[in-house]
């Protein structure tokens, strides 16, 4: 029997990560596809905080020309981190993106939380990008590329706030990478980072690279964090994302990453990124999205239901 929990959803209509509009409408995608209907099924409660509102902006600068909407990013972090860590000792946040860069701000507000609860935090990332470009070494200038430097206390984000209590990268696992910059390779050969390419899961498969880490998360009573990108999954099923990289994980992986997590009852906040639903396909991405996080919060595989997509 699965435990109750309180879902908070926290809106993050975010934008100014990258290039291409859309993402903004995450959110609103995320209800219309029916999360909280979902999750209410499932047993649990679910408090809808609105979408949170990007504040008056102060100046900010960097030294890299390639950076674009510095500001909003600064200002869209400082108020996710505050909604997040006000959420996070109420029930399971639940952030609805919104571009990748809202990581800046969701994982800073659980780093907050955990510091104060005096419990490791641990960070389990679901991307094809390890977004471990600084502000300063970005060439695309796309700040969605930075969350895991900022996470892990690399310098050159002089501009956002200190984050609260920068977490190692022991406590850090990357799932699913299979594209990584030059640059950002370089630096996490400097890093204790846990990377699971596809490779890794081709040869070992899904289960055991996570079951160790799920282990570690419960050996220190850690807090974990789950990131989730549209592009984790192959394109082939989740089109609706900016950043397709092919070869991502298959239907069944990620339900079973999903059902992994749940069994292990150690998730304390999760983000949803880079769905655009203007690339989607009828909303069968958001839905699919949907049904991870349903599966991640107690749905078994045979109550999986048939969907129509006609």
């Amino acid at each position: 029997m699965t435990e109750p929990k309180h879902c908070i959803l926290v809106g993050a209509p975010i934008d100014s990560g990258q290039k291409r509009a859309g993402c903004l409408m995450g959110p609103a995608a995320y209800r219309t596809a029916g999360l909280a209907r979902t999750l209410n099924e499932l047993g649990h409660t679910v408090e809808d905080r609105g979408d949170i509102a990007l504040p008056a902006l102060a100046p900010a600068q960097c030294a890299n020309p390639a950076v674009h909407s510095l500001a909003e990013t600064v200002g869209w972090t400082r108020e996710l981190a505050t909604a997040v860590e006000a959420a996070c000792p109420e029930g399971l946040p639940i952030t609805l993106g919104g571009d990748h860069s809202l990581a800046l701000g969701s994982v800073a507000g659980a780093a907050a939380h955990a510091a104060r609860a005096g419990r490791p935090l641990f960070v389990l990332w679901l991307d094809a990008h390890t977004d471990f470009h600084t502000p300063t070494t970005t060439q695309s200038g796309n700040l969605h590329g930075t969350p895991v430097a900022y996470i892990a206390g690399r310098d050159g984000f002089e501009a956002f706030p200190p984050f609260p209590a920068p977490v190692p990268g022991e406590r850090i696992c990357m799932f699913g990478i299979r594209s990584v910059d030059p640059a950002e390779h370089a630096a996490l050969l400097e890093n204790d980072i846990e990377i699971n390419d596809m490779r890794v899961l081709d040869e070992h498969g899904i289960v055991k690279p996570l079951r160790g880490f799920l282990d570690r998360v419960a050996a220190a009573n850690g807090l974990l964090h789950v990131s989730l990108d549209v592009d984790f999954l192959d394109p082939a099923i989740a089109p609706a994302v900016g950043t397709t990289v092919p070869g991502g994980a298959t239907f069944r992986e990620a339900h079973l990453v999903m059902e992994h997590l749940h069994e292990s009852g150690l998730v304390t906040s999760l983000d949803l990124v880079e769905l655009n639903p203007f690339l989607d396909e009828r909303g069968r991405t958001a839905r699919l999205m949907v049904d991870l996080v349903a599966s991640l919060m107690g749905r078994k595989v045979f109550d999986r239901p048939t969907r129509s997509y006609a």
